[in-house]
């Protein structure tokens, strides 16, 4: 249904009709085909030039075209991280159930986890979404943060300013703060994980000594051509601002730009074309060399978010505890799971759950996959039809009320390591 540019931060210039783009200049006297003119601003203006992001739409309607917003309630979805007190217990959940009622995608946003906020731009918040209704006359924008939307269940598609992105388990996308969209789900239902970044934008991370090539290749980015519709009605356009959402009312779809040009824009991701980097050797390397993306924090190699995945991988390594070690971070870590299996959980971290072990809170391998682990053959290994993935942050992450008081919490996951036997021969 869609069409795509590659290139990370690539700049474009698509148009759905001939002739929507002006040439030579953004903002002419009169723009194209009677549309208006409008700077859709990702950075502030005085940014260095290799950060800047920016793009011009040009539309059917300019955006301010709206009743004033009133305040709705945000049901499970939270933006403030105080409801609670940060835990240095290691948590982990079940999937969390597909509603019965009807339930669009904002409706279905419920919040896991999250740290610092919207109004200090930085920190992150963990949601899972789940949902089993279409968003046909409803849009929504998100003032506070980007959204990286990792698909779990069923195929996800967004109907967005500046054209169609359709995702499915193993992709991800990328949805920058600000962007008008609606959400369809072609097979009914759908769910997932999202991280929103208050902070600085997802970039590709420096490659340091892999060299030129690996990881997580910039081409393989995908944005889409530009995509309008032109409707009239009774519409409702739904904005989260300041951790709030907020509704107006709206007498056209905001979804009518005829053609965009810039760098400031929405992507999809394959993760299955990641290019894994490892050790051929010994040892089972740090996972930061399995990083997609990260938000960089004001410290260098210190992010806000770093955005890790653990895809299918030949593991060779000699002499070698392969799975995770045990480890105790300074950084606090999010992880789930999309398909398959994870090689330090074989048991009980499933599709559609997720695990949070805050800064010094140790982990690692469960007794099975310890004794497993340390008695293997260790001839070549492929570790097929998995991928999970970690939200990584310098900052501690903190547990909503929803998710201390969910169902879905296990109470019992610190049992998964208290059969570990005392093996110290003196």
């Amino acid at each position: 249904m869609a069409d795509y540019q590659t290139g990370f931060g690539n700049e474009f210039a698509t148009e759905a009709v001939e002739g929507a783009l002006p040439v030579g200049r953004n903002s002419p006297q009169k723009a194209p085909l009677g549309l208006y003119a409008e700077q859709f601003s990702g950075t502030a203006f005085t940014v260095p030039r290799a950060f800047n992001k920016r793009t011009w739409k040009y539309r059917i309607r300019p955006s301010v075209m709206h009743e004033p917003f009133e305040r709705i309630g945000n049901g499970n979805l939270r933006s403030a991280f105080d409801e609670t007190e940060a835990t240095p217990n290691q948590l982990r959940w079940n999937p969390f159930p597909i509603p019965e009622e009807p339930t669009d995608f904002v409706q279905g946003l419920n919040t896991i986890a999250g740290n610092g906020s919207s109004f200090s731009q930085s920190g992150i918040a963990v949601h899972i979404f789940a949902a089993n209704r279409d968003m046909k006359d409803r849009f929504f924008f998100n003032s506070d943060g980007e959204m990286l939307i990792v698909a779990e269940m069923n195929s996800v598609r967004f109907l967005t300013e500046m054209g169609i992105v359709e995702i499915g388990p193993g992709d991800i996308a990328v949805i920058p703060r600000g962007l008008k969209f609606r959400v369809e789900l072609p097979e009914g239902v759908a769910r997932g994980y999202i991280c929103e970044n208050y902070g600085s934008h997802f970039r590709l991370p420096d490659l340091g000594p892999i060299g030129a090539n690996g990881l997580a290749n910039p081409r393989d980015f995908e944005t889409p051509v530009a995509w309008f519709e032109d409707r009239e009605g009774d519409f409702e356009l739904v904005n989260k601002f300041g951790g709030n959402l907020w509704s107006a009312k709206i007498g056209h779809s905001p979804l009518d730009v005829v053609g965009w040009h810039g760098n400031y824009a929405p992507c999809r991701y394959d993760l299955r074309r990641f290019n894994t980097i490892g050790s051929i050797s010994f040892d089972h390397p740090d996972p930061s060399i399995f990083t997609v993306m990260t938000s960089p924090s004001g410290e260098p190699g210190v992010a806000n978010c770093d955005f890790v995945i653990f895809p299918e991988r030949w593991l060779v390594m000699e002499d070698t505890f392969r799975p995770p070690w045990y480890h105790r971070n300074f950084m606090s870590e999010y992880m789930g799971l999309v398909y398959g299996q994870y090689d330090a959980k074989e048991e009980g971290f499933v599709p559609g759950g997720g695990s949070l072990h805050n800064q010094m809170s140790a982990h690692g391998p469960d007794l099975e996959a310890f004794e497993k682990a340390s008695n293997a053959d260790l001839q070549p290994q492929k570790l097929s039809g998995t991928m999970a993935f970690m939200f990584e942050s310098r900052y501690v992450i903190n547990p909503t009320k929803f998710a201390l008081e969910s169902d879905s919490l296990q109470k019992e996951y610190f049992e998964v390591w208290q059969g570990l036997k005392k093996n110290f021969k003196d």
